[in-house]
């Protein structure tokens, strides 16, 4: 997925905003989940979401108001409830930004653990099951 970077992502510095970046994933996220079939609106009107229960994300490089940032985002594993997402966004140069993990879990209208509709728990494992390898343990330190 392609962002330009306006204005309003950016900081009095002219450098895209830390918290930004979150909604670059989210965005990622979603479009991914579109693409393999799974729409968020639909398990929404089913009476399920995903939600995040936990969010990494190393900054490797500062993106600036102009750049067109690349952001990639797949599945690396599905359990049932238990949703992984990994992203990169690199620049239109190729450099590595960031680098992410999110970590969701399915829930109901009580915000309690429900596994989605079985048509998409087919379409989430199949897509976990095609992954990279996912990282072990906390993204790594940033070399500087």
């Amino acid at each position: 997925m392609k962002i330009r970077i306006h204005y309003h992502h950016t900081d009095c510095g002219g450098v895209v905003y830390y918290g930004t970046y979150l909604q670059f994933l989210e965005e990622a996220r979603v479009e991914t989940m579109e693409a393999m079939g799974v729409s968020v609106q639909a398990l929404r009107q089913q009476g399920v979401q995903f939600v995040v229960y936990r969010q990494e994300i190393d900054y490797k490089g500062p993106a600036f108001y102009g750049d067109v940032l690349d952001v990639r985002a797949w599945v690396t594993g599905f359990s049932g409830i238990r949703l992984e997402f990994e992203y990169e966004i690199k620049n239109q140069s190729g450099r590595l930004i960031s680098k992410a993990k999110t970590v969701l879990v399915c829930v109901n209208e009580r915000l309690e653990p429900q596994a989605p509709p079985e048509d998409s728990a087919a379409k989430l494992s199949a897509a976990a099951a095609s992954a990279p390898k996912p990282r072990s343990g906390p993204i790594a330190p940033l070399s500087v």
